[in-house]
């Protein structure tokens, strides 16, 4: 692609393309997201989508400047699907966990597009109302600025790092999952204990949790710290 993106009035198509799709960034953008779905990254070209959209490539010229401009887009997407439905309540731990899982749950039901896209900045506007909307949650806490914004960090690196991770783990083969979840067992549940008393003590339990993100539990631990570093004065509203 090129630096050709028509202004958002002129972008319409009078004319439906040969499959009947009036084009659109948020047409295109849902096609991206299930080229990459079916196929992985190597499916957001210009030619791969022209052709899902029975569309001539040059017309996704109008609405994105490369492909980087439409892996943008489509990270934003996830972040606009993670805030559907989601609205402050005034308790600041309760919404924090919502948006958390929220987040982490947008990224796992499109594993291909979480790992091009979990660790890219936007400044698309699902990602400024996502800003905005924690950093308001942190302030109305009683948190001050500073350290508002150090949580706001600390929170929105742990929901992307633990959404990469386990988007990574979903792109795998089912063959390499089912693998990688039989070593607790085939491996680590055969070990000597006198060798490895820790792990054969607790290598039931692990093999049970490894099934499972670490996720949910992880965001709990950050909360109970930022909870901890409330102003003597604050505390819980509500």
């Amino acid at each position: 692609m090129s630096e050709r993106v028509v202004p958002e009035p002129q972008r319409q198509r009078r004319r439906p393309t040969k499959q009947g799709t009036v084009l659109s960034e948020q047409v295109i953008v849902a096609t991206a997201l299930r080229l990459v779905g079916q196929h992985g990254a190597d499916a957001l070209t210009v030619r791969r989508l022209g052709g899902a959209l029975g569309a001539d490539p040059s017309a996704l010229y109008r609405y994105f400047r490369n492909t980087d401009d439409l892996l943008l887009a489509v990270a934003d997407e996830l972040i606009g699907r993670a805030q559907l439905g989601w609205r402050p309540t005034g308790k600041w731990r309760f919404d924090l966990c919502e948006l958390g899982l929220r987040v982490h749950a947008s990224y796992q039901a499109h594993p291909q597009a979480a790992l091009l896209a979990a660790h890219r900045t936007t400044g698309r506007d699902n990602e400024l109302r996502a800003v905005e909307m924690i950093l308001g949650v942190l302030r109305s806490a009683g948190f001050g600025d500073r350290e508002a914004v150090r949580i706001y960090h600390a929170f929105v690196d742990q929901a992307l790092a633990f959404a990469a991770l386990d988007a990574a783990a979903l792109a795998l083969p089912h063959s390499a999952q089912s693998a990688d979840l039989q070593v607790w067992q085939d491996r680590y549940g055969r070990l000597d204990a006198s060798a490895y008393p820790h792990i054969a003590a607790t290598v039931r339990l692990l093999a049970h949790e490894m099934k499972f993100s670490g996720y949910p539990f992880a965001l709990e631990l950050l909360l109970d710290a930022v909870e901890a570093r409330l102003p003597v004065a604050g505390g819980e509203p509500g």
